[in-house]
């Protein structure tokens, strides 16, 4: 009897767990400038795991001196997978002593991920931070594996 009401209450319950989760994830964000080699980056902070998994999925845009900063709880050689992700990307692994340790330019866009056929991107060194920032930024701006960055403020 109560059957035909237990589909739409759950598709409700969805909806608003879908739309809080958004709201969390859009509307809570944490912004930090990095210094590195040129401009001054203007880095969303992803520092859970919900921001970290989600990354910049689905998202078309990215501003000239934007990026996104993963900051990990510890070391570790953390690998990157661009399922969903439609902006080319340079991307920054830096240790925590704030070195450049490995970069891997030019990442190229994967709009589906569907059963992993988009590839991982791993350093072969650990590192505490991934900074993500447009491809072409790294080689515009002589970016090399050695390279001090500022991001101390997230201590």
């Amino acid at each position: 009897m109560y059957v035909r009401y237990i589909i739409p209450a759950l598709l409700i319950t969805i909806a608003i767990f879908v739309i809080a989760l958004y709201l969390n994830i859009n509307y809570n964000k944490k912004f930090i400038a990095i210094p590195i080699r040129g401009p001054t980056i203007k880095a969303e902070v992803a520092d859970s795991p919900l921001r970290r998994g989600i990354g910049l999925m689905f998202r078309k845009h990215l501003d000239k001196n934007g990026g996104m900063l993963f900051n990990f709880t510890r070391s570790g050689k953390h690998a990157f997978w661009m399922a969903y992700t439609y902006i080319p990307l340079d991307i920054i692994w830096i240790n925590s002593n704030y070195k450049v340790v490995h970069i891997n330019e030019n990442t190229p866009s994967c709009a589906h991920g569907v059963g992993g056929s988009c590839p991982y991107y791993k350093p072969a060194i650990e590192a505490k931070y991934v900074l993500e920032v447009n491809a072409g930024f790294v080689n515009k701006h002589g970016i090399k594996v050695g390279d001090k960055v500022f991001v101390g403020l997230l201590e």
